[in-house]
C-alpha cells in the first residue's frame, strides 16, 4: 500500500481490496471513536488496544511507512528511467484486480452495473481535471490531506494524484525531503481528521450496500486505467484563470501512435510483459492471500 500511495495514479486501497484487508482495515479505522477512548480510560490500555485491533493497524501502517522510506527513490527512479515498463505492471495489475473483485462479490445486478459506471466516470472526471497550482496555504494543506486520505482509502484514486490536482503535491514532498515540521503537523492533522470522518462513512456503506459499494469501488479501480496508461504524450495546453494555473493531461496513444508522436521506443513488447507480470501478481496476492492463518498471528 504504501509503495502504491508514493506514485500518483495509484491507490493503496485498490491494493488492500486485493489482498483481503480492506474491510478490516475500515471497521479497525472506524473503530478508533469516544467509546474506544472511553474503553481506555475505564479498562485500561490492552483492552483499548484489543478493541481497535492495535496488532493489524500496527502492523499495516509499520509495512506502509517501511515502503515509503524504502522504495520512494527506487519508485522514483523507475518511473523517471522506465516509465513505460513500470506504467504496464501497474495497468495490469489494476486491470486483474478489477476482474479479480467481480469475480467475488455476492451478485452482480443493474445497481451494481450503475454502481461500476458511477465508480467509473468520477474516477476519469478526476483523472482528466486540469491541475491547479495556488499558494502554500495552512488552510488548503489541512484540508489537502483530508481529501486526499480519503483518497488514499478508496481503490482507483490516488491520493498523491489529488494532491497532485490540489498543487500541493510539491510542497508535501519537499517538506517531508527537509522535514519542515511545520508544514507536517498541519498535513498529517488534515489527515488523520479526513482517515476518521471519511472511513466510518465507507464502513457504514460496505455494512448496508455491500455489493453495491464493492462495485462502485470497482467502478474505481476501473476508471484508474486511463491514469496508467504507459503511452502518454503530454498535450501541453496551459490557460489562466484568476491567478490559478491549469495544465490539461496526457493524451493516450497507441505504441505505433506513440512512436509517431514522441519519436521513442514504445517498448511494446517489454510492456505486454510486464501487464502480464501485473497479472502474476494479483493471482500470487490471490493465493497467499487464501492461506490460512497462523494461529495466534
Amino acid at each position: 500500500m504504501g509503495a502504491a500511495d508514493i506514485v500518483p495514479g495509484i491507490s493503496g486501497g485498490t491494493v488492500a481490496l486485493i489482498t483481503g484487508i480492506y474491510t478490516e482495515l475500515l471497521e479497525s479505522i472506524s473503530s478508533i471513536n469516544l467509546h474506544s477512548l472511553k474503553v481506555l480510560k475505564a479498562q485500561g490500555f490492552f483492552k483499548f488496544w484489543e478493541k481497535v485491533n492495535g496488532n493489524f493497524l500496527l502492523s499495516l501502517f509499520c509495512g506502509i511507512l517501511f515502503s515509503v522510506v524504502s522504495f520512494s527513490h527506487v519508485i522514483n527512479y523507475l518511473l523517471a528511467t522506465e516509465s513505460i515498463l513500470i506504467w504496464s505492471f501497474f495497468f495490469g495489475l489494476i486491470l486483474a484486480s478489477a476482474g479479480y473483485i467481480i469475480r467475488h462479490l455476492p451478485y452482480f445486478c443493474y445497481k451494481e452495473s450503475i454502481g461500476l459506471l458511477v465508480g467509473v466516470v468520477v474516477v476519469v472526471a478526476i483523472s482528466v481535471v486540469p491541475k491547479m497550482y495556488v499558494p502554500d496555504d495552512l488552510f488548503i494543506l489541512f484540508w489537502g490531506g483530508a481529501i486526499a486520505v480519503c483518497a488514499m482509502i478508496l481503490p482507483g484514486i490516488s491520493g498523491s494524484f489529488i494532491l497532485l490536482l490540489l498543487g500541493i503535491y510539491p510542497i508535501v514532498i519537499s517538506a517531508i525531503s527537509q522535514l519542515q515540521w511545520s508544514v507536517l503537523l498541519i498535513f498529517i492533522s488534515g489527515c488523520i481528521f479526513g482517515l476518521l470522518v471519511f472511513s466510518r462513512m465507507l464502513s457504514a456503506l460496505l455494512r448496508a450496500y455491500y455489493s453495491v459499494t464493492m462495485a462502485t469501488l470497482v467502478g474505481f479501480v476501473l476508471g484508474s486505467l486511463i491514469v496508467v496508461w504507459p503511452w502518454r504524450d503530454a498535450v501541453g495546453v496551459t490557460l489562466t484563470y484568476a491567478g490559478i494555473e491549469f495544465i490539461w493531461p496526457h493524451r493516450l496513444l497507441i505504441p505505433v501512435d506513440f512512436l509517431a508522436a514522441t519519436g521513442q521506443d514504445p517498448q511494446s513488447f517489454s510492456a505486454f510483459s510486464c501487464m502480464m507480470l501485473g497479472l502474476v501478481a494479483v493471482m500470487a496476492l490471490d493465493f497467499f492471500g487464501r492461506q490460512p492463518k497462523i494461529p495466534g498471528g
